[in-house]
């Protein structure tokens, strides 16, 4: 499964409006330059595009996996009014291990009843992903509905489930990126700059993510910004933090 890459993260000039128009515009010239046959293409709500939908199966023959939001007049109300008066037991239900602090249950109901009255390109079905989730220390809960549209008729709820998930480890990652570095609205634009700048701030959250423990990525952004030795520690090039006999191999 294939997901497509932000395309915000790209410095781009002008209004987040410009942002997010050019964002529907490059998308198609990016996957030209990929592999995708057979592939899911997983987007949010702003590539939720019949246009999108048409390239993906008609033209690279691959297979589309997108979120339903207000960005679609209707199509998001026509989902919810079906899901709401076709009451049944969840097709698939996953409960997560409390990672990340906290306990999340997710359901989720499939259909194909909507595909012809919905008219959307190769619709294959519409999926309705209900979140709970449970703080474990302070016992808050939050509660989330999503909407979707995949072309993909066979898969069965667990598969489907899967593709969302996948499409959302992608996203926190981005959110992370933007939260932190304000990574938008980047003035650097010039030859390979966006590019390269992105991979290091992907290369540093990872690095971050592999020491994580109790403490947000920004915490400890925050704390590396005031304490630089630390920098190194985490990046294994000091004697406390290295064994010896790979600082003398390195030399």
């Amino acid at each position: 499964m294939l997901h497509a890459k932000k395309v915000g993260t790209l410095a781009v000039q002008g209004s987040d409006e410009l942002k997010q128009t050019n964002e529907i515009k490059i998308a198609a010239p990016m996957l030209d330059e990929i592999e995708i046959k057979g592939r899911t293409i997983t987007a949010d709500a702003l590539l939720t595009q019949r246009e999108c939908a048409r390239y993906l199966v008609e033209d690279r023959h691959a297979h589309y996996h997108f979120t339903v939001k207000a960005n679609q007049k209707q199509l998001p109300t026509d989902l919810s009014l079906y899901f709401d008066n076709n009451h049944t037991q969840a097709h698939y239900a996953q409960t997560g291990h409390g990672e990340h602090g906290r306990i999340e249950t997710r359901q989720i109901w499939t259909t194909t009843a909507l595909n012809d009255y919905i008219n959307f390109p190769h619709c294959g079905q519409v999926f309705r992903i209900q979140r709970h989730s449970i703080d474990k220390k302070t016992g808050q809960e939050s509660h989330d509905t999503i909407f979707g549209i995949t072309s993909k008729k066979d898969s069965s709820a667990e598969q489907i489930l899967h593709d969302n998930r996948g499409h959302w480890r992608i996203e926190s990652t981005h959110y992370i990126i933007d939260w932190n570095d304000d990574e938008d609205r980047s003035q650097i634009r010039k030859g390979f700059g966006p590019e390269n700048i992105t991979r290091l701030r992907r290369f540093a959250i990872g690095v971050l993510k592999t020491r994580q423990k109790s403490q947000s990525i920004a915490q400890m952004m925050k704390n590396l910004m005031l304490n630089t030795r630390a920098v190194f520690d985490i990046l294994k090039m000091t004697k406390n933090s290295t064994p010896m006999g790979e600082i003398q191999r390195l030399a």
